[in-house]
């Protein structure tokens, strides 16, 4: 087994907010949100097979076959929760594994405890290191003929053992986790124990079943050997699921699991959630900021989908996550549209929407818990998005003060240009080197400055730009910056 997961136990920003008649003049830009809502909804055919059809009573089949690794902890996480919400009456857990990530054991572990409905392991040829952890957390133990559980010691993942004093603590913790697990599903705890410590000695009554030296290892007629009218660990020697039913006593048709080529990839996507959540945020204010773009937006929009579909098929969130998020997106949309000068509530409800959307599908609740999460489902789910934010934040104030100077946004700005109205008609349009402006210099906007547009200085009607704020018109402004034919210019009440 792999011990590795034992040692890894804004400046102020000014924001104006455009007038509706910024909007009149583009209606593409709503269809351009909308299109990024529209898109998170793409993966709903792609993950629809992933889902197992579960019926009341059924008797639910999850093969636990290969390494221990995330993506068995991804698989495992979500045939439980499906299991449970459908209401089946057993799970039947079928291993066949020589172990792998001790990390991956413990979520695997943490996960079957806090199952609610009666869980079996099926023994079908090994139950080896890591395997036989995770089969001491389930209630009831079956085994093949020909199989094994045990050995558990922990090693590195090169196969060498590990140095004296982490060996020492990494046993300690597990022989205590292992002892918890045991006893909370009625196996011998001692048994369990031997599993990983060599130095545990078995001694039931006055017989001495496993001295210390070695850790402990049964195969299925050693694992079902009774003593005092008890099995040592597993109920029974079966053949197959079918036997196991029928020995069990355990009534309802039987549905099998299988994992999706989903499940490795939804582990990665859920270990990249801080940067998803940033690359959706920047997306987002990139494709608000700068007029005629359209990259940022795809770019968001495919950062929220793979960030919402990772924890789909990781069985974190539900489409449910995704309705909230949309409604917060179109919230926030009305209060920009049609609110922006009147009210914040829908805006404020929006925002408060998208973030509850964000934080709740981080956070792996299983069917029976209560509704409120506790501290230590909400700790990694708030690292994340508190990473996110904070990132997002420090990356707009950098991009709020030099992307307006770059070449990429001018070209984007001035693609967008407002066309002249009735308040320039007949107004003459000159260069700005036609008038000697220099910072400091005070006038008004002409048109609205999104960020570039038109100023009045003196009689003279010229080209400016913003350092990324939007100006309504009439606003007085003031020269900040002047290079060449290029005019900064920024708000002036906010001087």
């Amino acid at each position: 087994m792999n011990p590795r997961s034992y040692y890894s136990n804004t400046p102020a920003l000014h924001y104006s907010v455009p007038p509706l008649g910024y909007f009149v003049s583009g209606k593409k830009m709503c269809v351009k949100a909308i299109t990024i809502v529209a898109a998170l909804f793409l993966v709903a055919p792609a993950t629809a097979q992933a889902r197992d059809v579960i019926h009341k009573g059924n008797v639910v089949v999850v093969p636990l076959r290969g390494e221990v690794a995330p993506s068995l902890l991804a698989f495992l996480r979500r045939a439980v929760k499906a299991a449970e919400g459908n209401e089946a009456s057993a799970i039947i857990f079928e291993m066949n594994t020589y172990g792998g990530r001790l990390d991956s054991a413990a979520d695997i572990v943490n996960a079957l405890n806090q199952t609610n409905i009666p869980t079996y392991t099926f023994i079908n040829t090994n139950a080896g290191s890591a395997g036989a952890i995770i089969a001491i957390a389930t209630q009831h133990i079956f085994m093949a003929p020909v199989s094994a559980i045990g050995a558990a010691a922990p090693i590195l993942p090169t196969g060498e053992d590990l140095p004296a004093t982490a060996k020492e603590k990494t046993i300690s913790y597990w022989s205590a986790l292992i002892r918890g697990s045991a006893i909370k599903n009625g196996h011998n705890p001692d048994i369990a124990e031997a599993f990983i410590n060599k130095d545990k000695e078995v001694k039931i009554g006055d017989r001495v079943v496993h001295p210390r030296g070695a850790v402990l290892a049964l195969n299925a007629q050693e694992a079902t050997e009774r003593i005092n009218g008890k099995p040592l660990l597993a109920e029974g020697v079966v053949d197959s699921i079918a036997d196991l039913t029928k020995k069990a006593g355990l009534k309802g048709n039987v549905v099998a699991i299988e994992p999706t080529g989903f499940e490795q990839m939804a582990f990665w996507l859920t270990a990249l959630a801080p940067l998803l959540l940033l690359g959706g945020i920047l997306g987002a204010y990139l494709e608000f900021k700068i007029p005629g773009a359209t990259l940022p937006g795809i770019i968001s929009a495919i950062c929220f989908a793979l960030f919402f579909f990772g924890h789909y098929v990781a069985g974190l969130a539900g489409w449910e996550v995704v309705a909230l998020f949309v409604l917060g997106i179109v919230l926030v949309l009305i209060e920009i549209l049609f609110f922006a000068h009147s009210t914040i509530v829908f805006g404020v409800v929006g925002v408060f929407l998208i973030l509850a959307s964000l934080l709740w599908t981080m956070i792996d609740r299983y069917p029976g818990q209560n509704f409120f999460p506790t501290g230590k489902m909400l700790a990694v789910p708030l690292l994340n998005l508190f990473i996110a934010i904070i990132g997002s934040l420090i990356v707009i104030a950098l991009l709020a003060r030099y992307l307006p100077r770059t070449s990429i946004y001018r070209r984007f700005a001035l693609m967008d240009s407002n066309p002249p109205g009735p308040s320039l008609a007949g107004v003459p349009r000159e260069f700005t080197t036609a008038l000697a402006l220099k910072p400091g210099m005070q006038g008004t906007a002409v048109t609205v400055l999104r960020p570039s547009g038109k100023a009045r200085f003196a009689d003279h009607v010229v080209d400016v730009v913003t350092e990324g704020e939007f100006i309504a018109p009439q606003t007085p402004i003031t020269v900040i910056q002047t290079d060449g034919m290029r005019v900064v210019v920024k708000n002036a009440t906010h001087v």
